[in-house]
């Protein structure tokens, strides 16, 4: 089996968790002589390049992050050029990846990608849904890894299946929604933590102000 892969992650491929996840997910499927060619959209000579390969293979999986509960924009532009297929025999599959730990903030994105393919005369091969992979750029290398593992054994399910099961895709996304007692020691605790986190993160990109700064409030 030969498998387009097309990220619509906006970050350039050396920043991009995305870029991360397909590698992983790249090294199940290609197991038992299966082979696969990655596009990049965030880089824009290669645009020409991933078109040609929509066209002309029949099994695609699009690669995104969730981005403002749905698709980011650059996947959207580039699926614009395409006009429906009839009777192409074309399958499409995604893989949905987030910061947000509960799947259910990444439903109403899938509900969107679930309308997709038959949009573009194709057929709809199933979402992998799975969240909480903020981190995955700036963890250890043991704990990258840790991360990544399950997404090469869904490239092995891929492979075996040639699609996402909907109750193998639940499984592997959970927790839908996090349990009340986390969500309260969160708030008690844990939310000053990742704020400390989250502003050692802003301080490295260059923000100078606190993150909770009000500079237009009166």
């Amino acid at each position: 089996m030969h498998l387009v892969i097309i990220s619509g992650a906006a970050r350039p491929q050396h920043a991009s968790n995305t870029a991360k996840i397909i590698e992983a997910f790249r090294k199940g499927f290609e197991q038992d002589r299966n082979s696969s060619e990655v596009w990049y959209l965030s880089d824009r000579t290669q645009w020409e390049g991933a078109a040609g390969a929509f066209r002309r293979e029949r099994k695609v999986l699009f690669a995104l992050p969730l981005y403002v509960e749905n698709i980011p924009g650059i996947m959207l532009e580039f699926l614009e050029q395409f006009e429906p297929e009839n009777n192409s025999g074309k399958e499409i599959a995604f893989l949905l990846q987030g910061g947000f730990p509960e799947a259910c903030q990444s439903r109403c994105c899938e509900k969107y990608l679930e309308t997709l393919p038959e949009q573009l005369g194709c057929e709809y091969k199933g979402t992998l849904i799975k969240g909480d992979m903020f981190g995955l750029s700036m963890s250890d290398e043991k704990t990258r890894r840790k991360m990544l593992e399950p997404f090469e054994e869904m490239g092995r399910y891929f492979a075996k299946n040639g699609y996402f099961d909907k109750e193998t895709v639940s499984e592997f996304a959970a927790p839908e929604r996090m349990p009340g007692w986390q969500v309260l020691m969160f708030n008690m605790f844990f939310h000053r933590i990742q704020k400390i986190f989250m502003g050692k993160i802003a301080g490295k990109m260059g923000c100078t102000e606190k993150l909770d700064a009000r500079p237009y409030e009166k």
